[in-house]
């Protein structure tokens, strides 16, 4: 099987299906990294080829279950507890003390949440940060199920947690044999849902947030869909809140709608007044 190959027809085809079903676009430069995973879902069903898995995926996939699959191959992102921890800091630092002497509750999206490590991170921030007993709730959202259902179950090993300061593994952690529970305290926090960033619908349904986190998800779309999202992000956030997208990401190249700041070297977006 490893000595299938992906021509550029085949390429176009599956790249067109990925489209349609869920707004992501792969451009050329991701041959190599498609075939990749098309190569293990055609092992994986046993066919004699990637011929054969478009011919599936147009004809017996009827409810999206397959493509599905091969979207939750293509949307892995390596994540981890605590990452680009010098954007959390200007966040548990100085945005959400910032806004919650603004609020009673405060509520945070996690766009792109993967297996949970985000929100889960920013729950613990939450509470460390936030007075005891303020009220704060964060949604994870992500195309891809699996992730979700990992994210739910709450375990993770070494690798994920190594970042973590060693109190708040102690604190939040409870050390298993299979590897490192998330505790009931920051897990309450956080609600899962499995939503597209192309469904805006869904997105307005979830309600009004203080806090975007976006990162290193918009790069999947095209220009014209991440426009679209992020015009959605501005309906969703409210006023003096803010966004955070990954470290190589602006705004600026997408909408001029949010304000940039520069808070001791990061970068962060506020939606102004008016």
């Amino acid at each position: 099987m490893s000595e299938l190959e992906l021509n550029v027809h085949e390429f176009g085809e599956l790249r067109n299906l990925i489209f349609r079903k869920c707004g992501i676009y792969m451009d050329d430069s991701k041959l190599l990294f498609l075939k990749r995973r098309v190569i293990q879902r055609v092992e994986d069903l046993g066919l004699s080829s990637i011929s054969d898995y478009i011919k599936f995926l147009k004809i017996f996939d009827k409810k999206g279950i397959e493509i599905q699959k091969l979207i939750n191959l293509i949307t892995i992102n390596e994540t981890y507890f605590f990452r680009e921890f010098d954007q959390l800091r200007i966040f548990g630092e100085t945005c959400l003390p910032e806004i919650a002497e603004k609020k009673r509750k405060i509520r945070i999206l996690s766009a792109g949440s993967s297996t949970g490590e985000e929100p889960y991170t920013l729950s613990i921030i939450g509470l460390e940060m936030l007075p005891k007993g303020f009220d704060f709730e964060i949604y994870g959202i992500d195309i891809d199920m699996t992730a979700i259902e990992k994210a739910k179950a709450g375990i993770y090993d070494a690798r994920a947690v190594k970042d973590v300061p060693k109190a708040y593994l102690e604190r939040y952690f409870e050390k298993l044999p299979e590897g490192f529970l998330i505790k009931d305290a920051p897990r309450k926090r956080v609600k899962f849902i499995h939503l597209n960033l192309k469904n805006g619908r869904g997105l307005m349904e979830l309600g009004q947030f203080d806090f975007i986190f976006c990162r290193n998800v918009l790069m999947y779309f095209p220009m014209e869909n991440r426009r679209q999202i992020v015009e959605n992000f501005y309906f969703i956030l409210n006023t003096g809140g803010y966004i955070f997208l990954g470290a190589s990401e602006f705004l600026s190249r997408i909408t001029q709608a949010f304000t940039m700041k520069k808070i001791e070297g990061v970068h962060v977006y506020m939606k102004p007044e008016g």
